[in-house]
């Protein structure tokens, strides 16, 4: 992976390339920013631009063995931990049970959320963590001597999903780690990773991809016209999974929107039977369909309200939702906004909790019918 394969964030490679020239890279730093904007592709680009050994003026050579072996992300001295899943009640999983599995989802793209690697890992249903054994391997690994590049660097993807006993097995490490490790840590949710961790990283945030830049990747990957590029991009949000996924009309979101029509009638309606049905609807789908719904949920209020509001520049939704919202944008306004965020927001949380997602959705339809039409 190399900086010309990242799409946009340039200011941030500058920043990136800046630091290794000037020799000021952080032992641990933590890249946060919404899913989707390239911050584990980022990542690994710094870290092949470190360990390259035929530096070029701003990206890393591509062909010497460093650069072959990042390639096919096998380098020695790069280790990656990620969110894994139980198989069984005795079953204690490390990130290098999955490694085969980690590479293919790289291969296929760097550009990959949650849902994808549970769905790639066939897990869809089930919570991944990366739990406390992971702490003794990170620890034994980063305890050996470079293997054969000057740095030995780990790339911590999605650490928030570290539990707790881990993260305190690491803190030494991440703050006096033994010479010659970087430490990488990918984050969507800085603010649930706990505080211990995040005062001993060096903090750089990853900005939405430029629209342009996402624009012309589209052309170039789909040859579609720039004009229809252009709207794509613009309606991701800075977001190259949700500009794909706009391209090739996932039935994911088709799915979100549905279920988000329908509790919306509902709730207007308050049909409560309907509401029931809904949550069992609900239910039934894997904790990370759920909360990928609560998410989609919360972008649909936002926009609704800013639509509300008459600020059509800033209103991101496609051609189906913008049909659904003309007429119902006018509910959501100053005096519920806020309110039906918490709502969601306590939803997700109690959803991440492992709670009884029937009764967690039928209490948020319930309390969104007084919201809605008080």
């Amino acid at each position: 992976m190399q900086f010309k394969d990242i799409i946009g964030q340039e200011a941030v490679k500058t920043t990136l390339l800046t630091a290794v020239k000037n020799n000021r890279v952080s032992h641990a730093q933590l890249f946060a920013g919404e899913s989707g904007i390239g911050k584990l592709a980022l990542a690994i680009a710094y870290a092949q631009y470190i360990m390259c050994t035929n530096k070029q003026g701003n990206d890393s050579c591509g062909d010497c063995p460093s650069c072959q072996k990042y390639r096919k992300f096998a380098h020695p001295d790069l280790h990656f931990v990620y969110p894994v899943v139980k198989v069984g009640s005795t079953n204690k999983p490390v990130s290098d049970d999955y490694i085969t599995q980690w590479r293919e989802m790289l291969h296929e793209s760097p550009y990959f959320n949650l849902n994808d690697w549970y769905n790639h890992l066939g897990v869809d249903t089930k919570q991944g963590m990366i739990y406390t054994d992971e702490s003794e391997s990170i620890i034994c690994k980063l305890s050996y001597k470079p293997y054969e590049a000057d740095y030995k660097i780990m790339i911590i993807w999605q650490p928030e999903k570290m539990n707790i006993t881990c993260a305190n097995k690491l803190l030494k490490i991440i703050e006096e780690p033994s010479v010659k490790t970087i430490m990488i840590l990918v984050t969507d949710n800085p603010d649930v990773i706990i505080k211990t961790v995040l005062s001993r990283t060096q903090r750089i945030n990853i900005p939405r991809i430029e629209n342009q830049a996402l624009s012309d990747a589209l052309v170039e990957k789909y040859a579609i016209c720039s004009e229809k590029a252009s709207v794509y991009a613009r309606l991701s949000a800075g977001s190259w999974i949700k500009a794909c996924s706009l391209v090739e009309t996932k039935e994911e979101d088709m799915q979100n929107l549905d279920a988000f029509i329908t509790i919306m009638r509902h709730c207007w309606s308050r049909e409560v039977l309907g509401i029931m049905n809904w949550s069992k609807e609900l239910a039934s789908l894997g904790r990370e369909r759920q909360k990928s719904f609560i998410l989609y949920a919360l972008k649909m209020i936002r926009e609704n309200f800013i639509m509300n509001i008459n600020r059509a520049d800033m209103i991101y939704l496609s051609e189906e939702e913008r049909n659904f919202s003309l007429k119902f944008s006018p509910y959501i306004n100053e005096a519920n906004v806020l309110k039906i965020y918490a709502e969601l927001e306590r939803s997700y949380s109690d959803i991440s909790r492992n709670g009884n997602a029937k009764i967690i959705f039928l209490d948020l339809g319930l309390k969104l019918v007084k919201l809605i039409r008080p």
